[in-house]
Parts: C-alpha cells; sequence; structure tokens
C-alpha cells in the first residue's frame, strides 16, 4: 500500500522519545510521505528541519489561528524567507478558530487574510484549519479566492453543501481519523461524497486519532485505518484508494 500522510505534526515534543521508531512504523505501513506541518514561527522551523533529516518528510509553515496573536510585526517576511526552502511544499495550517478562541477572532481575520495574499504571492498552496468558523471562514475565502496553487480543507468537518463550494473553488477535501468513529455519520456521508480525485488522507497526529487506537497518542502509520474506512465507502479496493490519495496529494504540493 502507498500512502501519504498529508497533514501531521511530528516534530513536537510528543514524539521526543520514539520519532525515529514512529517514523519506522510509517514505513512499515506503506506511508511514503508526510508533510508536517507548522503553527508558527517556531514549529514552522522545526518542521523543516526534520524534513532535512527524512526524505519521507516535507514541510508546511505558516501561523495556526490559536496562535496568530503571536504574529508579530515581521512574521510574513519570516514565512517567506522559509517558503523559499526546498522541502517546503505549503502554507499552513492557516485558517479560522472559533471553538477554542485562543487569539481574537479579529486577529485570527487579518492574519488569516494576510498569510492567503502571501500564498497567492508565493503560488504555494495553502491548508486550511477551520473549527466552528464556517461561515467567516467562508466570506473570506470568497472575497480573497483561492489561488492557481489551489490548496487543502484539512481535516473536513463542514456540510456537503460547503464541501461542495470549496471543491468549486479548488480545494482538495481531506479526511482525517474522526471518519472511523462509530457515531460520524454525517461526516461518513459528506467524506463519501467527496470525487475520489479530489481526496485526501490525513492524521493530524498526535491528535484525532482513528478508530481501534482512539484515545492513545496518533501516528502517521495509523493512517491505515483512516484508508480502510474510505475505501469501505467509497466502495473501493483499499490499495487502489490509498494510491490514488497520495497521488492527489504529491500533485497539490508539486511532489515529484
Amino acid at each position: 500500500m502507498l500512502l501519504f500522510d498529508t497533514h501531521a505534526h511530528i516534530a513536537e515534543e510528543e514524539y521526543e522519545l520514539d520519532r525515529e521508531e514512529v517514523l519506522e512504523r510509517a514505513r512499515g505501513a506503506g506511508v511514503a510521505y508526510i508533510n508536517n506541518v507548522g503553527y508558527n514561527l517556531e514549529s514552522s522551523r522545526r518542521a523543516i528541519t526534520l524534513a532535512e533529516n527524512h526524505n519521507m518528510v516535507y514541510a508546511s509553515v505558516g501561523f495556526h489561528p490559536h496562535n496568530a496573536i503571536e504574529a508579530g510585526p515581521g512574521y510574513l517576511g519570516e514565512l517567506k524567507n522559509m517558503s523559499a526552502h526546498p522541502r517546503v511544499v505549503a502554507l499552513g495550517e492557516i485558517g479560522l478558530d472559533y471553538y477554542r478562541d485562543l487569539s481574537p477572532r479579529e486577529m485570527q481575520r487579518k492574519v488569516f487574510r494576510e498569510q492567503l495574499s502571501l500564498a497567492r504571492e508565493l503560488s504555494l498552496p495553502v491548508i486550511i484549519h477551520d473549527r466552528d468558523a464556517h461561515g467567516d471562514l467562508m466570506d473570506i475565502l470568497r472575497d480573497l479566492r483561492l489561488g492557481a496553487a489551489g490548496g487543502v480543507m484539512h481535516c473536513y468537518s463542514g456540510s456537503w453543501e460547503m464541501a461542495q463550494e470549496c471543491l468549486a473553488m479548488g480545494f482538495y477535501i481531506s479526511i482525517a481519523g474522526p471518519v472511523t468513529y462509530q457515531n460520524a455519520s454525517r461526516l461518513k456521508d459528506v467524506a463519501g461524497r467527496v470525487p475520489i480525485d479530489r481526496l485526501l488522507l490525513e492524521t493530524d497526529a498526535p491528535y484525532l486519532t482513528p478508530s481501534p487506537h482512539r484515545g492513545k497518542r496518533n501516528e502517521p502509520s495509523y493512517i491505515v485505518f483512516t484508508a480502510a474506512e474510505m475505501a469501505a465507502l467509497k466502495g473501493m479496493n483499499v490499495e487502489e484508494l490509498a494510491k490514488t490519495c497520495t497521488e492527489n496529494g504529491r500533485r497539490l504540493f508539486g511532489i515529484a
């Protein structure tokens, strides 16, 4: 099986003691590519360092909405400089999060808009985080529009109607571990409708661990459970689904 974990955070301290073993288990499960995603300047630098040291790992750089309040003067220049690194494949994760409100909403919207504009300037795809902010997020995307490099709705949790609009804008839809949960009937319905050529898989490790490991620390090797669930929803062979989703990820992120 050939898999691409398009969104993980394995440069974080949760993996400090066994990161190499985690990567080895990922390889053993068929994971050929991992996109390690930043959420502020420091984590973005760690993502690049990890990608420099492991051929299977790529990096994305950006400010998560939780960290928007940290985006001080000059942060866009820092992101621009990091984005020039050959292992950086996207700007993200960026977006809005009104569930926790760890940064003021006005600041979240400002930093989101600025990073969307930077991605367009740099011709980089964007990784969008959206939690309990569907209305404002879609308003901003309608206003600024997606650049030609495209983007992905990370760990999608919205309606099918919103997914259709995102697809029409040019976004890919990425599905994570929650699709494996028994009570996720709405998500299963939406995920099953996403066209196979616009579907991505992710773990968001160390978060959102799929069944049967729910409650434990997540890791890239567990993407096999999400792939199996999506194959069942699509009525496809799991190897074929994994291969197609991997090709989709390589296409979006420009990985030869």
